[in-house]
């Protein structure tokens, strides 16, 4: 059985969601430093947080599987940050809360637009080799 391409759309859809949650994560992230600590050191932590994300947009709004892939290496140290806040401050468990579930989200949506963003198989022969 040869499985049918996956349409346009779903890849668009994809794409849309994962530069939604990206925004959504870089922007808990910000709100978050910047209520927690002093303006200098917030801002340093926010521009830590953004810059790397920023020469993988490109790729990531044209859907290119080396971005998504790049992504989801990005996404992980923003879990582990969250993880560890949840267990050892209680007064930033809401913020961290959501920066893992929406990391986890991002990290799901980025593995299912780098399915989505494969190129076609070529159908197989039935030719054997000479």
């Amino acid at each position: 059985m040869i499985d049918a391409p996956l349409p346009r759309h779903a890849a668009r859809r994809a794409r849309a969601l994962v530069l939604a949650l990206l925004a959504l994560l870089l922007g808990i992230f910000v709100t978050w430093h910047l209520k927690r600590f002093s303006r200098g050191t917030a801002l340093i932590a926010c521009a830590l947080a953004v810059l790397p994300w920023l020469p993988l947009l490109g790729g990531l709004w044209s859907g290119r599987r080396r971005a998504c892939l790049g992504g989801m290496l990005l996404t992980t140290p923003y879990i582990g940050y969250g993880l560890m806040e949840v267990i050892a401050n209680p007064g930033a468990r809401r913020y961290a809360a959501a920066l893992v579930f929406v990391g986890f989200a991002l990290a799901v949506a980025l593995v299912a637009l780098a399915r989505l963003s494969r190129p076609a198989a070529a159908a197989p022969t039935s030719r054997t080799a000479p």
